[in-house]
Formats: structure tokens, sequence, C-alpha cells
């Protein structure tokens, strides 16, 4: 059952969270004027249904492009679920990017390195 699902735009992406399979997408460009506006209620929701979750919660993040702001946001997302880590449960995340860009893969290893999550890096083709 999905939990929440806002549905992308031009400037926001795809965003899913399935609780009851431990699941969390992002997808698409976050280019919002307002980042904070758009994500914090996301992890406000991720605190609220991923609480009781057991076992482990999947992030899969597929962003073609994202702004400063969003990035702010989008660790902080990250940062609120490595909080969440337990012995019950833990958070491993998925970063999808375009094989030929670079700087988003080096985002996801610069959030991993922070962070100290597993991330899994797969290179796709748009």
């Amino acid at each position: 059952m999905i939990d929440l699902q806002i549905e992308p735009t031009r400037i926001s992406p795809f965003i899913m969270l399935d609780s009851a399979n431990g699941l969390i997408e992002l997808k698409g460009k976050s280019t919002p004027e307002n980042s904070i506006q758009l994500y914090h209620p996301v992890i406000n929701k991720i605190k609220e249904l991923f609480a009781n979750v057991q076992g482990e919660i999947q992030v899969n993040v597929s962003l073609e492009y994202f702004n400063t702001s969003s990035s702010k946001c989008i660790f902080d997302m990250l940062r609120t679920l490595k909080g969440m880590q337990s012995s019950e449960r833990s958070v491993h995340i998925n970063w999808y990017y375009e094989e030929d860009d670079e700087d988003m893969l080096e985002t996801g290893e610069d959030y991993e390195d922070i962070l100290g999550l597993p991330f899994s890096y797969i290179p796709i083709e748009y």
C-alpha cells in the first residue's frame, strides 16, 4: 500500500513512500524555488510512517538533475533515515545516475561518505 505519492511536475520529482514494503522513491528533476516546502513534509511523513518498519528501508534515488536547495533537502532526508537505523532497521540507498554524469555519481559518493549509509551505484541510460 502506497502511503504517499506525489506526481512529478516540470520542476519537482515523483516521490513515493511505501512503508509496508519499506520503500522510498525519488525520480525525475528537482528544481523547485522552495525545496523546503516540498521536502520537509515528506521528511515528516518518513519519520511518521517508517518509525515502526522492521528490516530494510530501500531508497531509490533516480534524479536527472537537482538544484542546490534540493540537494540540501535530499541530504536532510537521508540524514533522517540514517538516524532511524537500529538493530531491527537498516537503510540502503540505490543511487541511479546517467552513465556519463560524473557530477551525479560524485554527489552520491559524497552523501555516502558523509552519512555512512550503504549506497549501490547503478548506471542508467536516459
